[in-house]
């Protein structure tokens, strides 16, 4: 995001339509990132898919290996489908791409719609607004959509984290400054 914009999440949902390839490459990607982070530590962080065809496996092997080779291990992960207690559980509920989001409009109560949004929100400048699901492609398409992943997971990051404060001595008295921490640059995508 171009400005650090806070927002007080305490709990995140990924939401795809299977919960065995991009949700789960996401709940693992921003728990690793939440693992390296204290500010983001105690926060809740989940996955779920609209549908129950794959409840109870594992990740899609492909999107295991995609992301074993950034060093994060989600073989533990198990696909569940979202239901409508996570509309309350949930600060913060991210889909994957406009057909999850309508999906999870369609879910929710509309007292909970502001919290549901596109995960590639989170890296506006991209130019992606929707992370593609590579169950039907090749190691190519995975890749890819951990590149995508890890560019939003990392701008949510920084949304989730206080702006942090310096105090700055003017002229006798103590001025406020809020400070957002620097964009990391992005590596290039492949294809």
């Amino acid at each position: 995001m171009k400005d650090h914009v806070f927002i007080p999440a305490k709990s995140v949902l990924f939401v795809c339509l299977g919960n065995i390839c991009r949700s789960p490459i996401a709940e693992g990607v921003f728990r690793n990132l939440a693992r390296k982070s204290n500010a983001l530590s105690a926060l809740r962080i989940d996955s779920a898919g609209l549908g129950s065809w794959h409840v109870g496996q594992p990740p899609d092997r492909r999107a295991q290996e995609a992301v074993a080779g950034h060093g994060i291990d989600i073989a533990d992960l198990r696909a569940r489908q979202v239901t409508r207690d996570d509309f309350e559980a949930f600060d913060l509920i991210l889909a994957m791409d406009k057909a999850n989001r309508q999906g999870l409009l369609k879910l929710a109560a509309r007292q909970h719609h502001d919290k549901i949004r596109l995960l590639m929100d989170c890296a506006p400048n991209f130019g992606v607004h929707e992370i593609p699901d590579p169950f039907f492609g090749d190691k190519d398409g995975f890749d890819y959509v951990v590149q995508l992943i890890e560019a939003a997971c990392r701008g949510l990051a920084r949304s989730l984290t206080p702006p942090k404060t310096v105090c700055l001595q003017h002229g006798g008295s103590a001025q406020v400054q809020s400070m957002a921490p620097a964009s990391r640059p992005l590596a290039p995508l492949n294809g």
